[in-house]
């Protein structure tokens, strides 16, 4: 997408406004395939969470892509998109076996993470495949936010407790067709991440009818000009090469499983945003645009910087801006950061704007949600209509006094 299609889309859509690029996408899961083109059985599943707009969800099953989901409401979105149950993956944490029961009666693939609900589910309904998540110990990823493979993560069934997960299996008699294992986000070393699939391959030597392992993701993506990323070739290769040698120790062909979120949809992403107000203080000049940490949060909640460009005037003088929202609150989008120079009303576009960021927007001071626009073969389709203030009362009531 080049400068002038972006404000195109904001001349028809307005702003704020998401807007993903599927060629990005198709590109991003064509390189994840290739590396891993020396593995027969591949099944890419995308994480919905990262973002869940149905259109997307469509887009990315017509490549080729399954759904990993961690809601019944992402299950059941996934199956609005059109993917069916076999190729869905359902990873939830802490929710109830109501719910598992639930999306287990809707055929997807059953991810179970503590010992407890296995215990019961394999109780009640032995015969239902599940796959179970393991935590590997093992630290990968940027913070301890986003690394969720660590001792004192809430996620998965520590290595430890194998025996445990034996006893279970044996008392109930269920059916474990996969395991599974998520280390976190951001992962830039490949060795980590290969150390760790080490410990999932002796897990899985503990199940004799599994049908698939699960690696998870985590790749990281570069997010300014020159920033570090995984490199997925070279992990492609050696992990594909020790998971054929596996099968071979297992005796049995089994597929290879991950479920990317970021690395397909993040850099697609760019968030276009509207200069209200230039700022000058006595030691800063503020970029005051019509957003807040309503529409993005990343930056607030985990530090994350995204790339912030003029597209109104790429050419212009750089200077030094602190790009702000309009929210009640402090929402600092980045400080002190070199911008085109800006003037009020200029179009300023956030890069990687794909994932975790229109999916974790709140109608915070009363302000709408944006729109979502997916540009698809060079023209810009309206996804996701503008919140209006119909939408922000639908639900509530009010009483009479």
């Amino acid at each position: 997408m080049t400068n002038q299609d972006l404000l195109s889309v904001v001349s028809e859509y307005n702003s704020p406004v998401y807007v993903y690029d599927a060629e990005k996408m198709r590109s991003q899961y064509e390189r994840l395939t290739n590396a891993f083109k020396g593995v027969k059985q591949l099944n890419i599943h995308y994480a919905v969470k990262a973002l869940s707009n149905i259109a997307v969800l469509k887009y990315l099953h017509s490549l080729g892509a399954g759904m990993d989901t961690v809601s019944i409401q992402e299950v059941r979105m996934a199956l609005e998109a059109g993917v069916a149950p076999k190729d869905i993956i359902y990873t939830p944490n802490g929710v109830s076996l109501e719910e598992i029961e639930r999306a287990a009666g809707m055929g997807v693939q059953i991810n179970i993470d503590n010992l407890s609900i296995l215990e019961q589910f394999g109780t009640r309904h032995p015969k239902t495949p599940v796959c179970i998540r393991i935590n590997p110990h093992v630290m990968a990823g940027g913070n301890s936010n986003i690394s969720v493979g660590h001792i004192d993560s809430k996620f998965g069934i520590s290595i430890h407790q194998l025996p445990h997960i034996s006893r279970i299996v044996e008392n109930t008699g269920m059916n474990i067709n996969g395991i599974h294992m998520h280390t976190g986000s951001d992962i830039l070393d490949i060795e980590v991440f290969l150390y760790a699939s080490e410990i999932l391959f002796n897990t899985a030597k503990h199940f004799s009818d599994l049908e698939f392992i699960d690696f998870g993701s985590g790749f990281k993506v570069p997010y300014k000009e020159g920033d570090k990323e995984t490199n997925v070739e070279e992990f492609g290769e050696k992990l594909s090469k020790r998971f054929n040698e596996f099968c071979k120790e297992y005796g049995k062909k089994l597929t290879l499983a991950f479920e990317p979120g970021k690395f397909l949809v993040s850099e697609a992403g760019k968030f276009l945003v509207k200069v209200n107000v230039v700022k000058q203080t006595t030691s800063t000049v503020f970029a005051q645009v019509d957003s807040g940490f309503n529409h993005l949060i990343r930056p607030m909640l985990y530090g994350s910087e995204h790339e912030i460009l003029n597209v109104s005037n790429p050419d212009g003088r750089e200077r030094f801006y602190t790009v702000t929202g309009y929210i009640c609150e402090t929402d600092t989008f980045g400080s002190n950061r070199r911008i085109a120079e800006i003037s009020e009303g200029d179009i300023l576009a956030f890069n990687n704007a794909g994932a975790y960021c229109f999916t974790m927007a709140s109608n915070y001071n009363s302000r709408y949600r944006p729109a979502e626009v997916l540009w698809y073969k060079g023209k810009a389709h309206l996804i996701r209509k503008r919140e209006t203030f119909d939408d922000l009362v639908v639900n509530q009531i009010i009483p009479e006094f």
